[in-house]
């Protein structure tokens, strides 16, 4: 199970980090990632982090905003997001992936596992 967390209300220029516990696996055996989703848009790929060796991957529209990462002492991954504007408002999950970082960047819906349960980021002023 993944349970997401950390969402909430911030400015433009604002920051925000999720959380994402895993129960009942070990987080770092498996691939994992980050998706969101807006209203009336499709899912978007954010972020993935590797299984063991911890490679990241973005999605362009967050390369040097947002920032992966995993603790494997708390079995948690986390999504560090700076300078967030207006079109990062979004729900957004945590999820296992089924493949490599490169292909779920590029297709999350074909690459997508597990899933957990979402949390909401609005940036507004």
């Amino acid at each position: 199970q993944l349970q997401a967390s950390g969402g909430g209300s911030v400015q433009p220029g604002g920051s925000l980090r999720l959380s994402c516990v895993a129960s009942g696996f070990t987080l770092e055996y498996y691939t994992s990632g980050w998706f969101r989703q807006a209203p009336g848009k499709e899912r978007e790929a954010v972020s993935c982090i590797s299984a063991r060796g911890g490679r990241t991957a973005y999605a362009d529209s967050f390369k040097g905003r947002f920032t992966i990462s995993r603790d494997a002492s708390k079995n948690t991954m986390s999504l560090q997001m700076d300078s967030l504007n207006s079109a990062d408002t979004a729900v957004y999950y945590c999820a296992l992936v089924e493949g490599h970082c490169s292909d779920y960047i590029n297709n999350p819906d074909i690459w997508l596992g597990s899933v957990g349960q979402e949390t909401q980021v609005t940036v507004s002023s």
